[in-house]
């Protein structure tokens, strides 16, 4: 069964800093890139940044460029997002999601909040 689990959410002020982590099941992790949404409420979701199987590759959203930062560690299964200088607008619900298809991912987790406060 394909698993994502997150977690590392919270609650932070503005120009905190958190590290959301999510933990796959092996065969997705050893074989799927990966990537970290978010969703505020209202508006709809919008991919933060992901990264790649082999090369490990990373992409960005340009509000999170220079802030945020993915990574995947093969030895635990899990994919990181190092979040630095959170402000307000980064308040979302963030999911981790496998397996790119031509439009969007095969496999999503449940999401952990991530709430900044000024």
């Amino acid at each position: 069964q394909v698993q994502l689990v997150e977690s590392g959410g919270g609650s932070v002020q503005a120009g905190g800093s958190l590290q959301l982590s999510c933990v796959a099941s092996t065969f997705i992790f050893s074989s799927c890139a990966m990537a970290w949404y978010r969703q505020a409420p209202g508006k709809e979701r919008e991919l933060v940044s992901d990264i790649t199987l082999r090369t490990r590759t990373t992409t960005y959203a340009d509000s999170v460029k220079g802030r945020f930062t993915i990574s995947r560690d093969d030895a635990k299964n899990t994919l990181y997002l190092q979040m630095n200088s959170l402000k307000t607008d980064d308040t979302a619900l963030y999911s981790c999601a496998a397996c790119r298809t031509p439009t969007s991912y095969n496999y999503w987790g449940q999401g952990t909040q991530v709430t900044v406060s000024s």
